[in-house]
């Protein structure tokens, strides 16, 4: 196939709840600075509501706080070592190159994408980052001695948007808020909206969910196993028509997810077969002209 007419389908990912079965500072971070999950979310839910400010921001400042107060070195490489011990659910270590054997049978090209509100430091840690073609997600700036001091990127549920744009057109720069915003020709983006399968688990997916579905892409609402309250609130979003499907967070193969994304990269893989089929009977048709 011409690389030209390479077929590129961009599967994205939120991480905690979708990836991992909790959120990525409970692994390590969070017992590091003496606090449980429950009071760590709580204060700042709280300091969220009392400043009326951002959950993301407060939580990023509070985790600087936090590492201050216990003199913990607040480097890049730090994070990382916290994202080491991230856990991740059933089959995912071996989803990536499962999925991209498949496509690749297929004649199709994988780029997986991060799309999430925890933090890109603590993703680099975790032994998938090397996955990922890009990781959109939060981060702190460093000063000249590599100090995390402030939030360099904040990603809440709308901002997750622009990032589906910006694999629409093929940009990886965060910074960009120009060629993101430019017009571009349908046929000119680089991976149309139809060739993305974006993976959620709550409510802050939500917006790029129904988003990615009703651009004529798959959106898939994944909960945690055997657990039967998250399974209902995935249900909800199907039943609301937000998303396409709905399944366990088991990513191991022949289990239903993988059911789901290989069924799903077969029909992309038909459509552009038939719609070449249609180019090709289009242009060997001579063109009647009216009199």
């Amino acid at each position: 196939m011409s690389k030209r007419h390479k077929i590129i389908v961009a599967l994205i990912y939120d991480f905690d709840g979708t990836l991992s079965p909790g959120n990525m500072q409970e692994f390590g971070f969070i017992e590091a600075v003496k606090k449980n999950p429950k009071e760590f979310w709580a204060e700042n839910a709280k300091l969220s509501k009392d400043k009326d400010a951002d959950q993301i921001l407060t939580y990023m400042r509070l985790m600087l706080e936090k590492a201050i107060a216990e003199h913990m070195s607040l480097k890049r490489d730090k994070f990382r070592e916290f994202g080491k011990t991230v856990e991740l659910f059933e089959g995912v270590d071996k989803w990536f190159k499962l999925i991209n054997d498949y496509s690749k049978n297929l004649g199709i090209t994988i780029e997986h994408y991060i799309n999430s509100s925890g933090l890109t430091e603590i993703i680099e840690g975790t032994p998938i980052a090397k996955e990922f073609k890009k990781i959109f997600a939060c981060s702190y700036l460093y000063d000249v001695d590599g100090i995390a001091y402030w939030p360099g990127v904040a990603v809440n549920y709308t901002t997750k948007t622009q990032f589906l744009f910006k694999i629409n057109k093929g940009i990886d720069s965060i910074a960009d808020a120009v060629d993101v915003n430019k017009y571009t020709k349908k046929d000119d983006r680089r991976i149309p909206f139809d060739r993305m399968i974006y993976f959620g688990d709550g409510e802050t997916d939500v917006p790029c969910m129904k988003l990615v579905k009703e651009m004529g892409g798959h959106s898939i609402a994944v909960y945690k196993p055997r657990n039967s309250s998250k399974k209902q609130r995935s249900e909800k979003l199907i039943a609301e028509d937000r998303v396409n499907f709905v399944c366990p967070a088991d990513y191991t193969k022949d289990k239903e997810i993988y059911s789901v994304v290989t069924t799903v990269l077969e029909k992309i893989k038909a459509d552009y077969d038939f719609q070449l089929l249609l180019n090709q009977h289009k242009k060997r048709t001579p063109s009647i002209h009216k009199r």
